[in-house]
């Protein structure tokens, strides 16, 4: 590791704000120099606890975040928030910004915000999400507030980031519990319906508690339903609790851990798959066949499976020398 990585590292290690978007802009970047530093780092994480809100938008995944991050640094705690938001088709960084909608968090030494552009990933959470996570954890954050981009089927990519996933409700904006029992159900560690000052929170709730009742998860923890109004601050606590009960309900779970050891496989083989792509694509003949493999699935001169194994055929040859 060079020296100015070395120190980079060092001053993440202490909580140097500055050290820690420095390196999350490599990790984001995939820079050369991100995979040492994190390998560094790696020793010292598995302190914090890590939270995903996710939920339709308008549902107030940021304000709840917000205030969140406001009862934990009541606590004393330091707080990270990574703000996962949609891509910008022109730049590819973040359309929104996480100082326009956390204004209030934004000077506070104890937390630090990060907006993340998702670049396409479909399941709500930008790829270098999880190394992001790593850094913070690291750097000494006790709670990590990831939000995502919004909910639907591909969402279910928060729970294996997050110890701990959110789920935001709304009533009356049209999106029926039902329709999202398949995929949302059964990642909600907590369900929380927001904005419950607004008419249509019981049905909201009875459905949510009907569904609850007949489903059955493997660690045998059964999701709180918890009625928030975050603009207000109201229910914020209640919240909290839900999360430490959660907490303290999985701290000696055999499924738990076998969750986790399921997420890391998942993991490895990603970066497995993503060094195979880099490598492959080092190799300025490989990058050439591939604009040329591609024209000619397009001119239906050849398959794409075909195509694939002239690909990994010139990735192996590359190899052997």
């Amino acid at each position: 590791m060079d020296p100015v990585t070395e120190r980079m590292v060092a001053d993440v290690l202490a909580g140097e704000f500055r050290a820690i978007a420095r390196l999350i802009t490599l990790v984001e970047n995939g820079a050369p120099a991100a995979i040492p530093a994190l390998q560094e780092l790696f020793p010292h994480t598995g302190r914090c606890v890590s939270v995903g809100i996710t939920g339709a938008p308008g549902a107030g995944k940021s304000t709840l975040v917000d205030q969140l991050a406001g009862h934990y640094r009541a606590l004393g705690e330091k707080v990270g928030i990574i703000a996962v938001d949609p891509t910008s088709p022109f730049t590819g960084g973040a359309i929104l910004g996480d100082r326009i909608r956390m204004q209030s968090r934004s000077l506070d030494s104890g937390t630090f915000i990060r907006s993340m552009a998702t670049r396409g990933n479909l399941g709500g959470l930008a790829r270098a999400t999880a190394d992001v996570l790593l850094v913070l954890d690291a750097a000494g954050f006790d709670i990590v507030l990831i939000e995502t981009v919004g909910v639907g089927q591909d969402e279910v990519e928060i729970a294996r980031t997050a110890q701990v996933t959110l789920v935001l409700l709304v009533p009356g904006m049209g999106d029926d519990v039902q329709t999202m029992k398949a995929g949302i159900m059964e990642i909600g560690d907590v369900f929380v319906i927001n904005k419950a000052d607004h008419a249509g929170v019981e049905r909201v709730e009875a459905e949510l508690e009907s569904l609850l009742a007949i489903s059955s998860r493997q660690d045998g923890w059964k999701p709180p339903v918890v009625r928030t109004v975050a603009t207000e601050g109201k229910g914020i606590d209640a919240c909290a609790r839900a999360i430490q009960s959660w907490r303290e309900s999985q701290k000696q779970s055999a499924f738990q851990l076998e969750k986790r050891i399921q997420i890391q496989k998942e993991r490895l083989l990603e970066l497995v798959h993503a060094k195979i792509v880099r490598s492959l694509l080092r190799d300025q003949r490989t990058f050439g066949r591939l604009d040329e493999l591609a024209r000619r699935v397009v001119e239906r001169g050849i398959d794409p499976f075909s195509a694939a194994e002239v690909l990994l055929a010139a990735w192996e040859a590359q190899r052997s020398h």
